[in-house]
């Protein structure tokens, strides 16, 4: 892929992830706690969301295995926006709809890049290329964060839905939860994923095969 995809890409991933973050601190905000609100991240200023790992070394690292001829995913994390339960009128309630609110943002900005692109009078030009990969980004964010581990949005969901005894035993593997995502990741469990993100992403667009760069 070319570097004249590949910058901008990265800007997208970069303000992809944060829409997410700000999308939890909203939505915590509107639930009544104004945590993120006063530590001002709610703001699509990029410098309160980086984190030296998910939103700088990986993407860099991916970006130049790329631009090297290799073939990654353009993908990080911003730092998590920072939530007081006891602020909130249902604890339990509420954090699953603040978790929610991420995903459900990526799939609303998976959405408006698709009709932008279906509006795009060249389906292989760099514009489109662009928008494309915009709809998989976001896609891709979104049912990521869906799944149910610690200390990833779908574990709000989940233990906001499940008896306290079942939720407890969710969230008691949070510190456990990084390394059996990673395990997941190196095993090819998350192939699923991508081959549904691809898919959807060609159907959302309309995107031909031989346009992707």
């Amino acid at each position: 892929m070319s570097a004249l995809v590949l910058l901008p890409l990265l800007v997208v991933v970069l303000f992809s992830i944060i829409l997410h973050e700000c999308a939890h601190g909203l939505a915590a905000e509107r639930l009544g706690d104004p945590t993120a609100r006063q530590a001002g991240r709610i703001t699509l200023n990029p410098i309160p969301h980086l984190d030296p790992i998910g939103s700088i070394l990986l993407p860099g690292i991916m970006l130049l295995w790329s631009l090297m001829g290799g073939q990654a995913i353009l993908f990080g994390w911003a730092k998590p926006v920072p939530i007081n339960p006891y602020n909130l009128n249902d604890p339990k309630r509420d954090m699953m709809w603040i978790g929610l609110a991420g995903p459900a943002t990526n799939f609303a900005v998976a959405l408006v890049l698709a009709l932008l692109f279906r509006l795009l009078p060249i389906s292989a030009s760099l514009g489109a290329v662009i928008l494309f990969y915009g709809v998989a980004i976001n896609l891709l964010l979104g049912f990521f964060n869906l799944i149910p581990i610690p200390p990833l949005d779908g574990s709000r969901i989940i233990t906001g839905l499940l008896p306290e005894r079942y939720a407890y035993a969710i969230n008691s593997i949070g510190r456990f939860g990084f390394i059996i995502l990673i395990i997941l990741f190196i095993s090819g469990a998350f192939s699923m994923i991508f081959t549904l993100v691809l898919r959807l992403s060609l159907l959302l667009t309309g995107m031909p095969l031989r346009g992707l760069w």
